[in-house]
């Protein structure tokens, strides 16, 4: 369960321009340890711009961010990844021709075989490159993705693919994993399947999870905590019940 007490990423007063439109305003939030944080909101309401700020991809106009205490604010997107920071997106973007095992395997970091001197000294690289395969195959079997290991991704579905993408978070050894639109495009008993590995990752492994999501007759059944946006603000916070009974967020999806 989430450690309240002990919150892994915080943003304060997050704001993103472009130009004269402002996305992102003032945008305060807090994800505790080993929580699943939702974040809602109707199409333009600024979520997305927010992740990619967070992540790195888009530079902060205001604002702070910190991850684990750190400040991380417009720091470059592989600094933050190296971090424990991983997000994954809508659209996943594996290597089509590569297998599921060589996918998962690109989410470390270091490879010391691609290294042009230690590739020269098989001692200086093979034992690391076995333990990669060996932690590979683990993840993939928590995934329940190893019976696909030799297959390459592009005969993935769409739901196999989205669980690819959590093992190459999961390969970099992420502390926290941003997901956008995880369920996307999946059918319904695959897109509940995704959840609940969601939840056996942050129960088993302390992962944390913050997530864009649009189909929330699916999703608020497996999150702790919602946060609604609306034209770059948060307008409403709190358990799911909570969130989806406002107003606000009511308004904000019918008349907004």
């Amino acid at each position: 369960m989430p450690d309240w007490n002990k919150c892994i990423l915080v943003t304060q007063d997050v704001v993103k321009k472009f130009g004269g439109l402002v996305a992102v305003n003032k945008v305060s939030i807090k994800v505790p340890e080993r929580g699943i944080v939702l974040i809602i909101g109707p199409n333009g309401s600024g979520k997305s711009t927010l992740v990619n700020v967070i992540s790195g991809v888009y530079k902060a106009d205001g604002g702070r961010i910190f991850f684990r205490g750190v400040d991380i604010t417009n720091k470059p997107p592989h600094v933050i990844y190296r971090l424990g920071l991983v997000r994954t997106f809508q659209i996943p973007q594996p290597l089509r021709k590569l297998t599921v095992l060589e996918n998962v395997m690109l989410g470390d970091a270091v490879h010391p075989g691609e290294n042009v001197v230690k590739a020269l000294i098989e001692r200086a690289w093979i034992k690391r490159e076995s333990e990669l395969v060996e932690r590979a195959f683990q993840i993939l079997k928590f995934l329940r993705l190893d019976h696909l290991w030799d297959v390459e991704s592009w005969k993935l579905s769409g739901g196999q693919l989205k669980l690819l993408e959590i093992g190459r978070a999961l390969m970099a050894n992420a502390k926290m994993i941003i997901m956008d639109e995880p369920i996307a495009g999946v059918n319904p008993t695959l897109a509940h399947e995704i959840f609940q590995r969601i939840q056996e990752i942050r129960d088993k492994l302390g992962v944390t999870f913050l997530i864009i999501e649009h189909r929330l007759d699916i999703a608020l059944k497996y999150v702790d905590y919602v946060y609604a946006m609306a034209r770059g603000r948060v307008i409403s916070e709190g358990p799911p019940e909570k969130v989806v009974n406002d107003p606000q967020v009511i308004e904000a999806y019918l008349g907004g």
